[in-house]
């Protein structure tokens, strides 16, 4: 039954049904994730609120009755719904990010802490920055410190824990990489837990991939069995874009637009040689979403290749066959894959079966050089007469160390001033990040388990395929 249809006992049937109409709808019930809040939030008695030092900024002098976040403030999951559904599901709902009237941390006594861990992605230095002028500039915290080699800087010595004022950070979101030097693994809990206290730091601000948001998670709960009244928020940091509830990840956007630059090198080395195919890896070790946003922005794309879709090469239906007819139609084919495509595709050995990287994720083999040899393997056995080109690109570290895109500065900065008003609210264990465009604190735990894959029945895949015409790889 559809609710938003119009009742036999309803407006005059001879009223104008081409004007629009007004029906009241019932939603489903709604479930808040709240995120935790510090100890001394939520002690008995409560302590006296801090008033909020932005009602004294200058540059806010008159602020509008909505500035503040209300404590009633929230923000769904799900922007659309099918009111049709016999049985909908209930409703989720995220804490509003923003500012409070009231502070449960006291800013006069806050001594923050930024770590930066793993690799590299555009706007590092832009998150980095805005949280050291947020704190500095908004809140007027002045012990900023920033934690040089990752985790490991945590307990290590004073040349680790460099103090960080507007004047230091001046210039960083211009600047690819991060300032602050990072490293892999040395993910030590006590260790790392002993020199926060140690320092008294009262604030942590990490921004990592998924083995540092693992970490984050780790050190949360230990603040929690120690009684510690200590906040942390997690930066997910994925380039891929993999994380799901939140819109997007902050350098994807950056990414997309380096990732075309490489496609269309690609492409002008295919159409300049005899049979040439322009072969582009990748960033996406479990999502396409780089590779079919910027195959759909570059439009010279004949196939898109993504670990969503499993593939074949030889046969019917193949890769290798399709890419023979566009060869004859066009003269080229550009041919774009992402790095966790076809891995079951490549020959592993044991050893090579079990292998982790130093944050425990599975080492992926190179598809970009496998895929290359293997169309100048499949050409030379079924077409050896004929000339023929391969010209692989991997643009991953340019991608990687660029700096953040207009686009991405803002949403990085968006993000950093979403955390520092959360852990000045007395928030803890959160991600910040816009849900249907709506910045949010997500708990840790929630984020930590969502994964955000390409959806290959949805319109963007179908768009892809339409764009590039290539088969859907389903053996009969």
């Amino acid at each position: 039954m559809d609710p938003t249809a119009q009742s036999s006992v309803g407006p005059d049937p001879a009223a104008d049904a081409t004007a629009p109409t007004s029906t009241t709808v019932t939603l489903p019930p709604l479930t808040l994730r709240d995120v935790p809040r510090l100890p001394s939030a939520l002690a008995s008695p409560r302590p006296a609120a801090v008033p909020n030092p932005i009602t004294r900024h200058p540059y806010y002098r008159h602020l509008p009755p909505t500035f503040f976040i209300s404590p009633g403030d929230v923000s769904l999951r799900h922007a659309f719904f099918d009111l049709a559904s016999a049985a909908p599901s209930p409703l989720v709902a995220y804490r509003r990010a923003g500012p409070r009237r009231d502070l449960a941390a006291d800013p006069a006594r806050a001594r923050a802490a930024l770590v930066t861990c793993g690799g590299l992605c555009p706007g590092l230095n832009t998150v980095l920055r805005e949280l050291a002028v947020g704190l500095q500039e908004l809140y007027g915290v002045r012990d900023v410190f920033g934690v040089a080699a990752g985790y490991r800087g945590f307990y290590g010595g004073d040349e680790d824990h460099v103090r960080l004022d507007t004047a230091a950070v001046d210039g960083w979101h211009k600047k690819g990489g991060t300032a602050l030097k990072t490293t892999r693994g040395g993910f030590d809990l006590a260790k790392i837990v002993d020199g926060i206290v140690a320092r008294g730091y009262t604030q942590i601000y990490a921004i990592g991939g998924d083995g540092t948001m693992r970490g984050v998670v780790a050190i949360f709960q230990e603040f929690k069995r120690r009684g510690l009244n200590i906040s942390i928020t997690g930066f997910p940091k994925t380039v891929d874009n993999d994380i799901g509830i939140i819109d997007r990840s902050f350098g994807f956007q950056t990414a997309v637009e380096i990732a075309q630059q490489a496609i269309d090198a690609a492409h002008v080395e295919a159409v300049s040689a005899v049979n040439g195919i322009g072969l582009v890896k990748l960033m996406g070790r479990s999502t396409g979403h780089i590779a079919l946003h910027a195959t759909l922005s570059s439009r010279d794309v004949d196939c898109c290749l993504i670990p969503e879709v499993d593939f074949y090469l030889e046969g019917k239906g193949g890769l290798f066959e399709f890419l023979y007819e566009r060869i004859k139609k066009k003269g080229h084919a550009v041919v774009v894959v992402a790095e966790g495509a076809g891995q079951e595709l490549i020959p592993r050995t044991e050893d090579q079966k079990r292998e982790q990287d130093e944050s425990g994720n599975i080492v992926f083999l190179d598809v970009g050089p496998w895929l290359k040899s293997e169309l100048g393997r499949w050409w030379k056995k079924e077409h050896p007469d004929e000339l023929f080109t391969v010209k692989y690109i991997d643009p991953t570290y340019m991608i990687r160390a660029v700096p953040a895109n207009a686009t991405d500065n803002l949403y990085c900065t968006l993000l950093a001033h979403s955390a520092i008003h959360g852990v000045m609210a007395g928030f803890t264990g959160f991600v910040p990040g816009p849900i249907n465009g709506t910045y949010s604190y997500i708990p840790l735990e929630d984020v930590a388990v969502a994964k955000n894959p390409v959806d290959v029945n949805d319109h963007k895949w179908a768009w892809v395929r339409s764009v590039t015409n290539q088969p859907d790889f389903l053996k009969s």
